[in-house]
């Protein structure tokens, strides 16, 4: 038997599962502390980090057991640590001429 190789890592990161209809934020404690936003369109969104492919696919078991009906699932990259702008008292950040 070959093992198959892949280059991502052992944590998948952020993912957002959409769920048809509301449900009430109770539920965030049975789908392992997700995220819980119930959206103007009357859908639900399960957001979080998911460690890894069997903790997916166990999320995705509770929505099947739950009955309820799965509309998409993404994964999502976190958000990013904004940046802070280069200062203009940091000679290396100037490329114009010194007078």
């Amino acid at each position: 038997m070959s093992e198959m190789s892949t280059d991502r890592s052992p944590e998948l990161g952020q993912y957002e599962i959409r769920l048809e209809g509301r449900l009430h934020s109770r539920w965030a404690a049975w789908f392992d502390g997700m995220s819980l936003t119930n959206e103007s369109d009357g859908t639900t969104v399960l957001s979080g980090p998911v460690v890894d492919q069997a903790a997916l696919h166990g999320l995705l078991q509770k929505v099947r057991d739950a009955g309820l009906p799965l509309i998409s699932v993404a994964q999502v990259d976190p958000p990013r640590p904004m940046c802070p702008a280069p200062s203009l008292a940091d000679p290396s950040t100037h490329t114009g001429r010194s007078t």
